[in-house]
């Protein structure tokens, strides 16, 4: 039974997703906020499951982090450089997709005994999951948001679904992973449980994007094989292979890609710290680490508000507008807590505030990198598709590690042990500067970043430039 046929964007480009489309490419996301999400619980997890020192754990963090800000850029120049007649997006969903569900697991399957043993497990696990295989999963499937469709309408939707799953694995994460856990006696073992519970779902989920996934905008149902050859060849003509480098000096010059880089890392720092201190919150000044489930419940409200929101936000306001007054709300639900930081309710609602000002940044990020690509176009006459993508891993993962980072370092600065009775002043104001001082910061900083991308405003110009020089050439 054939399917009615999709009309129009309100630009007059041609819709090619239907509901099943965004479902199925929103999954890729699930499964990579699940695996930011876990490697946000594994501060906790070292230091009061395991037993390893703060300051180990976070300086772990940091050389993890080294070798992902190499991959990102050298991945998207992979991809960016695949054989012309080859699909260059959808194949790592599996490559990379199956051997993350499997890392999961061997991150919670940390040797007991010797700490240079556990150390270097520790390293190795964190790096080939965040550096190879996340890198590997990222890039491809963030350019798929630009390549699957012309409409930037989709693409805004598609980063809307994107956004929502990511959220639904992260809160569950936040809210199950302590409870579920300790459910299960609390030990190292019941965490390895979860990890393969998981590991499961991002493997099942990674399948599912992988089959419906498209790289070329043709209408599911209507296409032919003759319709994906040529238009993946002309996809592939018209990507001119420039030296790495070179690229990477195109996209440095690019002020919007670098305005984009900084803002998806401050975003996912913010998401970072989120997820890996509500647990040391709950549990030293709150005096209960089983709260974090019910903080994690009540955010979902902010979620769902936000996602319900942020559409008509965008129609009303624009991109760039939408991000100024949420950043805006950042500020001040961050900067209040200063009056109470004791009060569960008070905090717990200006945490609500806080999730609601950052998913604007999660949803915009696809059609905001889209623009970039078209500037690249526009400056350079090549578009970088898969290059300009690597903002997005870089910000997500290297982030999340560097959340991890923060916290681990301000408790080693504190002086934190985990068989303390009760937090020292010290911890308290430790674990205040990660739940809300640094965020404060980053809203600043993203706050003064989106004054000055301009570009939403120039993209009709910039758009009916490119056209002329492609008609110009024919």
């Amino acid at each position: 039974m054939s399917r009615k046929p999709l009309g129009k964007d309100k630009f007059g480009i041609q819709k090619v997703m239907r509901v099943s489309d965004y479902f199925a490419d929103s999954l890729g996301q699930f499964a990579l906020n699940a695996i930011s999400g876990l490697i946000g619980q594994l501060t906790y997890f070292y230091t009061d499951k395991v037993g390893m020192a703060a300051g180990v754990v976070a300086t772990v963090f940091l050389i993890a982090k080294i070798f992902d800000a190499f991959t990102d850029l050298i991945m998207g120049y992979i991809v960016d450089h695949t054989k012309p007649g080859k699909e260059k997006y959808r194949p790592w969903l599996l490559k990379a997709g199956i051997p993350a569900g499997v890392l999961i697991v061997l991150l919670f399957t940390v040797p007991v005994g010797n700490n240079m043993v556990q150390v270097a497990y520790m390293l190795i696990t964190n790096v080939l999951l965040t550096a190879v295989f996340y890198t590997a999963i990222c890039i491809p499937y963030g350019s798929l948001q630009i390549v699957r469709t012309n409409s930037q309408e989709e693409r805004g939707t598609m980063g809307i679904w994107r956004s929502a799953a990511g959220y639904v694995s992260g809160m569950v994460i936040a809210i199950g992973v302590v409870p579920i856990t300790n459910m299960l006696g609390g030990t190292q073992s019941a965490w390895v449980k979860f990890g393969v519970a998981f590991g499961l779902l991002i493997i099942l989920a990674m399948l599912i994007c992988y089959l419906f996934a498209r790289e070329t905008p043709v209408e599911r149902g209507k296409e032919t094989k003759a319709q994906e050859v040529k238009e993946e060849a002309v996809e592939a003509e018209e990507e001119e292979t420039i030296p790495f480098k070179e690229a990477i000096n195109k996209l440095f010059h690019n002020k919007y890609w670098v305005i984009i880089l900084l803002l998806n890392l401050f975003s996912n720092i913010i998401y970072g710290l989120a997820n890996s201190s509500g647990t040391y919150y709950c549990k030293w000044i709150y005096g209960n680490d089983n709260l974090v489930g019910v903080l994690g419940a009540i955010g979902m409200i902010p979620t769902l508000l936000g996602f319900i929101l942020v559409g008509p936000m965008i129609k009303k306001l624009g991109v760039t507008k939408t991000l100024k007054v949420t950043f805006f709300l950042g500020i001040v639900a961050n900067a209040v807590r200063f009056i109470n930081p004791y009060h569960f309710w008070f905090n717990t609602a200006m945490g609500c505030v806080n999730t609601f000002a950052n998913i604007p940044m999660m949803c915009l990020l696809g059609v905001m990198t889209s623009m970039s690509v078209d500037y690249n176009e526009y400056k350079y006459g090549v578009r970088m598709v898969a290059s300009s993508t690597s903002a997005v891993s870089f910000g997500m993962k290297i982030a999340n590690g560097i959340g991890a980072s923060l916290v681990g370092w301000c408790l080693a600065i504190a002086g934190y042990k985990a068989t303390m009775a009760v937090a020292t002043t010290a911890t308290k104001y430790a674990i205040f500067a990660f739940s809300f001082v640094l965020p404060l910061i980053m809203f600043i900083a993203m706050f003064i970043l989106t004054c000055k991308f301009d570009l939403e405003e120039k993209m009709g110009d910039i758009q009916k430039t490119i056209a002329e020089r492609k008609a110009a050439k024919e």
